[in-house]
């Protein structure tokens, strides 16, 4: 599934060729996806303006005057700049028009989603819930610890919540968690504070390089022009199950958390056995 690096290098893609654009029209081709694609987008978004392109979460968000169009990718969905006389494909289900350029939503799996928010976007159910923004201002050691405090939920499981923490996903997770040298089971509330600095400057840079290499291509996802990222060639851990480690020459582990496939290091990420860590 497409992460937070990989919605925000699409928002990076996308933004030049969409701001200032008047939408000219929409082709809904096949509105079954996670959500029904409103039948009415064309009526509500002909003519207008698109006066910024943003990102929540996973979540786009295209503002116009008169509310804003909100795109998720699912966990196949890519969006792409093409020209408007490019002929759509077996699983291009959207395109939003403007003029002679077209933002077209390609999603084979059909998870994704496009809805229409009146103003204010952020009071939609979708989006009223979310926590905080692991790139912005307000997330430190200090919020870390604080989402920590008192919960047995292991560490992995905790970052990847997203009423607390948003776009942290299995990928960036695991990556985060071996940068720091954390073992994912470890329960939140053991952590000490200067643990939690650690793992909250991990986060950050694990997602920061993750944004410099183009984010991360695993079968679907590809850029808004096409190209692939390539931040899954410097993982530690994620996907390497057997391999060697890259630090100390162990091995790799894999284990599920939550339904979700977990990578580690049992050397360089140590279960602490009582007390803070």
């Amino acid at each position: 599934m497409p992460e937070l690096p990989e919605v925000e290098v699409t928002r990076l893609g996308i933004e030049p060729h969409l701001l200032g654009q008047v939408v000219s029209g929409v082709s809904i081709r096949q509105p079954r996806l996670r959500y029904p694609v409103p039948d009415d987008l064309a009526g509500r978004l002909s003519g207008l303006r698109v006066e910024a392109v943003r990102r929540r979460a996973k979540y786009l968000l295209i503002d116009f005057a008169a509310g804003s169009l909100l795109i998720h990718l699912g966990m196949s969905g890519s969006l792409r700049i093409l020209a408007a006389d490019s002929p759509a494909e077996k699983h291009d289900h959207f395109d939003l028009v403007l003029g002679a350029t077209i933002l077209r939503l390609r999603d084979p799996r059909r998870f994704g989603a496009v809805l229409w928010l009146p103003h204010p976007a952020e009071a939609h159910p979708l989006l009223a819930g979310l926590g905080l923004e692991p790139l912005g201002a307000g997330f430190d050691g200090a919020a870390l610890q604080s989402m920590c405090a008192g919960r047995k939920t292991p560490i992995k499981l905790l970052i990847m919540d997203g009423h607390l923490l948003v776009g942290v996903g299995n990928i960036y997770a695991s990556e985060s968690l071996f940068r720091a040298r954390i073992h994912p089971a470890t329960p939140a509330g053991r952590l000490s504070r200067a643990r939690c600095d650690r793992l909250a400057q991990c986060i950050r840079e694990t997602l920061q390089d993750a944004l410099a290499a183009g984010g991360s291509t695993l079968r679907d996802f590809l850029h808004s022009d096409g190209s692939a990222g390539y931040f899954q060639q410097q993982y530690f851990a994620y996907g390497r199950a057997g391999e060697a480690c890259r630090v100390c020459g162990g091995r790799i582990h894999k284990r599920v958390m939550g339904q979700r496939a977990t990578f580690f290091c049992p050397r360089c990420q140590r279960l602490p056995s009582g007390g803070k860590v």
